[in-house]
């Protein structure tokens, strides 16, 4: 496409009282701009109009708005993506709402971020979406109270579905349970669980083909074409995106020694008394007699560091139910619940108060230290510290419950035996739980089109489930529907670009394979990168890795960042006018910035900022680009990283740390100091530490000295 590129100036907002606007166009100019037009208000009816007259016009194609932030106003300046490239310079929040009006350094400013702009322009072609014939078919693994509702939902609104469940019947755990804690006011009585309707809907619907007593022996291939193939020959199918529904599986008993389980036959787990209520019979199993004292064990091996470290929610709850089946079995059986703290949240409450007005004991203690032997006339003896009396107590029970936690049920089973180089299973965060952003995309995975719904995602009650179901299921449909249109899902959903790769200068170093956090590439046996660009959530990390730097976006590139730092006016040195170039992750570091120019609050004017898709998309190149440019300091803000991580693109920050730890083998070549490199890592509601954090590193610049390459 030949660009035609059109730049507009806003001087509304207090930009025009800042900068001297009429000067900008000198900027446009230098590079060959040639349509350079000023209004005070664009995003106002009149002036939307004018550059969308020259969009319809075909005067312009390109677009070059110098106002406010990117991030707002975007319905206003919501042109057609398609045949029309957009670049929003902020002149606003990132230069007259954070430096001093009427200043020449805030003039610099302005002039850099337009020059940055237009280049960015310039360096950009239309994108280029990848459009193939695309199954919208959604595959859901599992058939638990999760996967039967994202069957359903997905099935209702007009998509066709793949139902697996490895059990010859649905229902999951739930068919095993004898009752439900309560759902419906007054939250008081324990009720009937009944699936078969749900059940009868699922067989009978014709959008969905169940395969019930079937198991995934291998999915190859990615959004709107996964390959799946089931077990023994059961079939073989391809979907758009896939919902993984697995449930969880009770923790191991018998590795809870003190607690005697598989030792005495009477301490069983909450499970088993699940089942036992459903056959209708609550009985000691040694021999078969109605137990008179029962006590539970709560978090048994849950809240402990060496067997489950966190709470699985829903066990407090459930022993508050099987308490109750003890106690309509016959009211005069003796219940104690030990409890470490009772979790019961919301109107589960009320449950609570109902069950302590039926008699059941409750005995505050650390049951990780509870000991249970061998009693007087084969019962059972507890021995435990009371934490309200602060005295021990020593009791005997004729039977034990011990209340075990929820693990996800990919643990040591990959269930999707993905044929990924990354290997067959989802990543894991922790404890076995896929790993994602659970605060900003619940059900996402680290692999593009796959799903998680239910307790294989977090331990959770059965109505929590449910809903996880259809969460999971729209998000399922959102990635076929994206796909579809040669658009990216979270977190950059929309995005047309994919990485193209110049292949025939690869290496095979396979860092882009190793690097990706979402398995976009396999390889073949030489090495060489295979990418599936509907797997691609377009983080450009790959692009990052690459010592070639063959991997490229149509809209985003290492030429067109470098040319972007190599834009920016450097002072020589007597002007003692420093230059620090800003590199800032998009997703949290540019609306922080953004928030300091919102509360007006001033830094250095010496700091021009780049935003990144991501942080790990930085090439090395840059830094060497900036630094032999004269530039005098390099800030990187990216997201926090680590255990509670922030990074949308899961490892980008880490990366991004990791090659900058790296980076003193360029500064020794250009004889630099390593303190000309500052990486921070910043959350959206960190920004008041962006000022403080820009001053210091300009004084320490200034202890530094220029940048003894300006001029050259």
């Amino acid at each position: 496409m030949d660009q035609n590129i059109g730049v507009y100036l806003c001087s509304g907002c207090g930009i025009g009282d800042a900068i001297d606007i009429e000067a900008l166009p000198a900027v446009g100019e230098e590079l060959g701009v040639s349509r350079i037009v000023s209004h005070d208000c664009f995003c106002g009816p009149e002036g939307a109009k004018i550059i969308k007259d020259d969009l319809a016009s075909g005067d312009v194609n390109c677009v070059v708005l110098g106002a406010c932030s990117g991030r707002v106003k975007s319905e206003v300046f919501d042109f057609d993506l398609m045949n029309t490239i957009v670049e929003r310079v902020n002149l606003r929040e990132h230069v007259v709402w954070c430096q001093p009006a009427g200043n020449e350094d805030t003039q610099a400013m302005a002039e850099d971020y337009l020059r940055m702009g237009i280049i960015r322009v310039q360096k950009s072609t239309l994108p280029t979406p990848y459009l193939e014939a695309l199954d919208k078919t959604i595959l859901v693994v599992g058939g638990g109270v999760a996967g039967m509702q994202a069957a359903l939902d997905a099935a209702l609104a007009g998509y066709s579905v793949k139902l697996v469940e490895k059990e010859t019947e649905l229902g999951g755990h739930m068919l095993k349970w004898f009752k439900n804690t309560p759902t419906i006011p007054p939250y008081h009585d324990i009720e009937n669980i009944n699936l078969s309707s749900t059940v009868d809907e699922i067989k009978n619907h014709q959008n969905i083909e169940l395969f019930t007593g079937a198991e995934i022996e291998k999915i190859g291939g990615a959004p709107g074409m996964f390959d799946v193939t089931l077990q023994n020959g059961a079939g073989a199918f391809k979907v758009g995106s896939i919902v993984l529904a697995a449930g969880w599986k009770p923790y191991d008993a018998t590795k809870l020694g003190s607690l005697g389980f598989g030792q005495f036959p009477d301490v069983v787990t909450n499970v088993q008394i699940e089942e036992m209520a459903k056959s209708g019979s609550l009985a000691c199993p040694s021999d078969g007699s109605a137990p008179s004292v029962v006590a539970f064990i709560q978090c048994a091996g849950s809240r402990d560091q060496d067997h489950l470290p966190y709470c699985s929610a829903v066990c407090c709850r459930v022993s508050l139910k099987q308490a109750m089946y003890f106690k309509e079995q016959n009211e005069e059986t003796k219940v104690i619940i030990f409890y470490k703290d009772m979790r019961t949240p919301e109107q589960s409450e009320e449950f609570y108060k109902q069950v302590q007005k039926s008699g059941v004991i409750f005995v505050k203690t650390d049951t990780s230290k509870i000991s249970i032997t061998e009693g007087s006339e084969h019962k059972l003896a507890i021995e435990a510290m009371d934490e309200l009396l602060g005295e021990p107590i020593q009791m005997e029970v004729d039977m034990a419950v011990l209340a075990t936690g929820m693990q996800p049920a990919v643990i040591d089973n990959p269930i999707l035996n993905l044929e990924y180089r990354q290997g067959p299973a989802l990543p894991e965060l922790k404890y076995g739980f896929p790993d994602s952003h659970f605060v900003c995309f619940p059900y996402e995975t680290r692999r593009t089109g796959i799903y998680t719904a239910g307790c294989v995602r977090q331990p959770m009650t059965a109505g929590r489930a449910t809903n996880d179901g259809t969460g999971a299921a729209l998000k399922a449909i959102q990635c076929v529907e994206l796909s579809s249109q040669g658009k990216a899902v979270h977190p950059r959903a929309g995005d047309m670009s994919y990485p193209e790769l110049f292949i025939q200068r690869c290496t095979q170093c396979k860092r882009c394979t190793e690097e990706c956090p979402f398995g976009m590439y396999n390889e073949d046996i030489k090495g060489t990168p295979l990418p599936h660009p509907t797997r691609c959530r377009r983080c450009a990390i790959c692009m990052g890795s690459c010592p070639e730097r063959i991997i490229s976006f149509n809209n985003y590139s290492v030429d067109m960042i470098g040319s972007m730092i190599k834009s920016v006016s450097v002072p020589d040195e007597y002007e003692e006018k420093p230059r620090i170039i800003g590199m800032i992750c998009e997703n949290d570091a540019f609306p922080a910035v953004d928030m300091v120019g919102l509360n007006k609050m001033q830094y250095p004017p010496w700091v021009r900022f780049i935003p990144l898709r991501c942080l790990g998309s930085i090439n090395l190149v840059w830094i060497a680009d900036a630094l032999s440019k004269g530039i005098d300091g390099i800030v990187l803000f990216g997201c926090k990283f680590g255990d509670d991580y922030q990074c949308h693109f899961i490892q980008g920050s880490e990366l991004a740390d990791t090659r900058m730890s790296k980076i003193k083998e360029t500064l020794d070549r250009l004889v630099l100091e390593s303190d000309r490199i500052r990486l921070e890592q910043i959350s959206i509601d960190d920004y008041y530490r962006i000022p403080q954090i820009l001053e210091e590193f300009t004084a320490r610049l200034e202890e530094l000295g220029p940048n003894p390459y300006k001029g050259f």
